[in-house]
Parts: C-alpha cells; structure tokens; sequence
C-alpha cells in the first residue's frame, strides 16, 4: 500500500502544541507555516497598503486568527526602521477645547499604520520639558499645537524628525505649518463691528505664551488703527470661562463706562463674558453691548448663546496636518511647506455686525 504523504506544513493543532511545549508567542514564521506561504507575504499581509493577492490575504488572516496571531510592532519597526509612532504635542486648552482634533490625528494616522502618542502641556511655555519625553519614543514624526523655539525647530532636524506646526509659525524661519490666518481673521470681524457704527473697543486676550493669542491681538489693533479708531483696551485672560466674566469687569472699571464692542480671545471666555454682562450686570446684548469670540467651538453654537464668533476650519487644517506629516515621513523630504486656511464670521445673536466686504 502506498504511504500517504506527509503534509507540506503542518496543521494547526500541531502548532499550537508546538508553541505551546516551548512556552513562547506565535510569530509571523509560525502564522506564515500554516497558511503556506513566505514570511515576507505574512508581513505585507499586516502592512496598510501593501501589495498582496486576495486569496493569500485571506489564508493568512484565517491562520492568524486561529493562532491567534498578533503583529509585533517593536520587532517590525527593527526591521523598517520605523517606530511607526506620531507624537502629538496639545496644550490642555487645546485637547479640551478641539477633542476632535486628537480624534481625526489618531484616525487619519491610524489608517497609515501609525499610533499617536499624546503629550499635553499645561501651557505652551513647557514644551521644553516635554521634548525630551518626545525623544526617548523614538517617534517617527510630531504634529506641534504649540509654539517652538528656533533651538528646538532645529533639534528636531539634527534629530531628522519632520514636523508639523498646527496653528502656529516660527517667524520667519520656515518650517512645515498648517495654519489659520488669526490676523486676517481679527481684522475681518473688527471690520465688521465698525461698520455697524461701534467706535469704543475692548479686548480680553489669551495667555502670554499663545502665539495665536498674540496674532489675534495684532489683527485688532492694526485694523482699529487703520479705520482711524482708538486702540483697544486689553486686559489679560487664561482661555478659560472666569477669564471672561473677570476681563469684563475690569474693562468697565478700566473706561468708567460699557465698551461698544468687547473682542474676547476664544469662545469660552466670551461666553463669560456674556453671562457676566446678561446675567450679573443685566447689560442688553447685543443692544448695549457687542460680544465676540475666536474659535467657533461647538458650545458657541447653543441657543442660550447663538454666539458671534469666527469660525476656524478645524477638521480640515487636521486634515491637511496628518496628510503633510505622512508625506514627509515616506518621502523623507525636509523641504518646509506651508498650508494657510480662512476663518469664516459667524453672524451669532451677540454683536451687531455690518455688512461683509
């Protein structure tokens, strides 16, 4: 009687006490084995975007799960040279406020093969600290929502790290930036207040370490100047919601007397200061009292506040910040790019606007 052949590979059970014996993980040899095919083909298999036939993807899925098969990512990234990890660098304003963003950076990086990892800052003055934390992960890039020095711009290129501004510059040193026009965007809402007649401005800034914070102080006070109008009396703010409550009373004590129009540094404070000037104050808004906000956050949007703000279009600059990064990183390009977005007015209930231009 003809004996019958040996299997070419053997079988799962086999496998499993095989790997069982030896007290050890399955592997992608192991996975590779079962299905019948080459290591190399079980690795593209778990590669987003990899080349691989239908049917062998199919085998070596129906192994793996069988095995219980689980890709490696320390032993992978020895192999690429990658550790497939993204630094995302948030202040905690940012990661309150913006959720979202977070969410669409995991999302966008997840489908490229990649995982985030957070580090959030209390302010963007500790950025410093954090850096060295960045370093020891051994990231494959960074998306940065706060601001760099030009030391530690360059240490991530001595580092060859690419790098992605979000909502921030360098100055005049390029690097690769997805940005909002915050200046224009200021100019455009003052714009707007003073062609429905307010003469009498006020503002409640962000933190002192917030380049945008800075940036939309700068487009106030440049267009008020140009329009012939006086400066604005600017108190200090922390972004958050007693910030705003807290600046109104100071402005008042400030001028002897309710500003036409108070520009307040991002939503939550301007929703301080309206529930200060409606509900404590017992200002009419917007008859008595114009209230802005920058962010367009979805809060602002809540029918007890309807409020008037610019929009920034926060999804797609997330958008654009993941797709720049991930280029940069399978390229290995350094050459600095720049995508810049517009704000959009939101016509809310709190503030009389004239006409767009």
């Amino acid at each position: 009687m003809t004996p019958t052949p040996a299997p070419l590979h053997p079988s799962i059970a086999d496998l499993k006490k095989l790997i069982h014996s030896e007290a050890r993980r399955v592997t992608s040899y192991d996975v590779a084995s079962a299905a019948g095919v080459s290591q190399s083909a079980v690795s593209r298999c778990f590669k987003p975007g990899a080349s691989v036939s239908k049917a062998t993807f199919a085998r070596v899925m129906q192994a793996a799960a069988e095995l219980d098969y689980t890709p490696n990512a320390a032993a992978r990234s020895l192999i690429t040279r990658r550790s497939n990890l993204i630094a995302v660098v948030l202040s905690d304003i940012v990661t309150l406020h913006y959720p979202q963003i977070l969410s669409e950076l995991s999302r966008q990086f997840g489908q490229q093969g990649m995982r985030v990892l957070l580090f959030s800052l209390a302010r963007e003055g500790d950025i410093g600290a954090t850096l060295a934390d960045v370093w020891q992960h051994q990231v494959d890039g960074a998306v940065l929502a706060a601001t760099l020095s030009a030391a530690q711009a360059a240490e991530f290129e001595r580092r060859r790290i690419p790098f992605v501004l979000f909502n921030r510059t360098l100055g005049e040193r390029k690097v690769n930036a997805v940005v909002c026009d915050q200046v224009e965007g200021a100019r455009l809402l003052v714009s707007r207040l003073a062609a429905a007649g307010h003469t009498c401005f006020a503002m409640i800034d962000g933190p002192h370490d917030s380049a945008i914070a800075q940036d939309r102080k700068r487009g106030v006070a440049g267009r008020l100047a140009e329009l012939g109008l006086a400066a604005p009396l600017i108190v200090s703010g922390d972004y958050d919601y007693a910030s705003g409550g807290r600046g109104l009373r100071e402005i008042i004590a400030g001028l002897g007397r309710v500003p036409d129009a108070v520009m307040c540094g991002n939503d939550i404070m301007a929703i301080g200061c309206l529930d200060t000037a409606r509900h404590d104050l017992g200002l009419d808004v917007p008859g008595q009292l114009s209230v802005t906000g920058f962010d367009g956050m979805a809060p602002a949007a809540w029918l007890s506040y309807n409020l008037t703000t610019l929009r920034q279009p926060v999804q797609t600059m997330t958008l654009a910040a993941s797709a720049m990064l991930t280029g940069l990183i399978r390229t290995s390009t350094d050459y600095p790019g720049r995508r810049v977005f517009s704000a959009t007015v939101v016509e809310g209930a709190t503030a009389r606007l004239g006409p767009g231009v």
